[in-house]
């Protein structure tokens, strides 16, 4: 399926994910690689149906991540049909640390 929307990460998301995905793998070997299989999956629910999930706060909408605690916080663009990851939010920290622009 083709996708609708451009899907960019902020730097820091982009950094949360990445880190996240060696802790796994440093974890527990292929469990990096389930990780980004579930976020692949989040981000192919959000492209197919950006209005499903509920605005939270400051126009950022919030996706959570299957099988893992986490959550994928966005702003839908779509003027630009573009969706911007802001956070890719582990749920045991600080809930005031996912909202960033």
């Amino acid at each position: 399926m083709k996708p609708k929307y451009s899907i960019s990460f902020h730097p820091e998301a982009e950094k949360e994910y990445l880190e996240s995905v060696k802790w796994y793998e440093s974890a527990l070997s292929g469990l990096g690689d389930d990780f980004i299989n579930e976020i692949e999956i989040t981000l192919n629910r959000i492209d197919s149906n950006p209005l499903l999930f509920p605005i939270k706060k400051f126009n950022l909408r919030e996706a959570v991540v299957k099988k893992f605690p986490f959550i994928i916080v966005f702003e839908l663009k779509p003027k630009e049909s573009e969706i911007r990851i802001v956070s890719v939010f582990h749920t045991s920290r600080n809930s005031k640390k996912k909202l960033r622009k």
